[in-house]
């Protein structure tokens, strides 16, 4: 039997110290896996809901033909998973700035990891997104210019709540243009958030997208025996 609690990685990166760990939940008696930076949870496996929705709302608007996505951030896998799953998608590039966090999935040390590094059409980017972005070197080492039909991101807490100051730009006009450039006639731009939605960035959306909404994306908490919400927005291009 698996001990209660268990570091299975750790590494000092740019943004802190990051550990990978998997215990053994006390109220609910499941096994959690959950990455922390220094004393802050990134992600816990006990709560996946609208990770997996970021991916399932994002490629629904696309049209049933072959598709190219990106995913920007990998954490646990639970948006790129979600991904694969979907039989139209030909290729997923994975953009995580942190070498750990992609060296656990290639260990195998998360549920599914190995399963996601070896799926021939997954490409596990080393890098960080933002700059790939805001420099133009774009997602496709070798094609710079490529265009993708989805971009869903899930690296900040929410566009007000960013991990590292150099991430606020994304969210501006100016961020999401970047993105909308990068985004195939009809493509689909999709954002994880903590928080729940907000007008503003709503607005920044409408400016540089063709459509832009806020879907609430509720799901029952063990730990409160009750409901929590994170915000997923879905933007097209026309």
């Amino acid at each position: 039997m698996p001990s209660r609690f268990a570091e299975l990685g750790w590494a000092s990166t740019r943004l802190g110290e990051i550990s990978l760990r998997r215990r053994r939940e006390p109220i609910t008696g499941i096994e959690v896996y959950e990455v922390k930076l220094g004393d802050e949870y990134l992600m816990s496996s006990m709560f996946t809901v609208a990770e997996r929705e970021l991916a399932r709302l994002g490629l629904a608007m696309l049209p049933d033909r072959p598709c190219d996505v990106v995913v920007g951030g990998l954490g646990l896998g639970c948006t790129a998973h979600t991904v694969l799953a979907d039989d139209r998608v030909r290729s997923l590039t994975v953009v995580e700035a942190l070498e750990p966090v992609i060296d656990w999935h290639r260990r195998d040390l998360l549920p599914g990891g190995g399963a996601l590094a070896t799926d021939p059409r997954t490409r596990l980017l080393h890098g960080d997104f933002f700059a790939l972005l805001r420099d133009g070197e774009g997602f496709d080492p070798a094609a710079p210019d490529r265009r993708f039909d989805a971009v869903l991101v899930d690296i900040d807490h929410s566009p007000g709540n960013v991990l590292d100051a150099t991430h606020a730009d994304l969210y501006t006009p100016a961020g999401l243009g970047r993105v909308a450039d990068r985004l195939t006639p009809g493509g689909v731009f999709g954002l994880w958030s903590d928080d729940a939605p907000d007008e503003a960035f709503l607005t920044a959306l409408r400016q540089c997208f063709h459509t832009a909404d806020a879907h609430v994306v509720t799901f029952a908490n063990p730990l409160t025996g009750g409901e929590s919400a994170n915000t997923v927005y879905v933007a097209a291009t026309a």
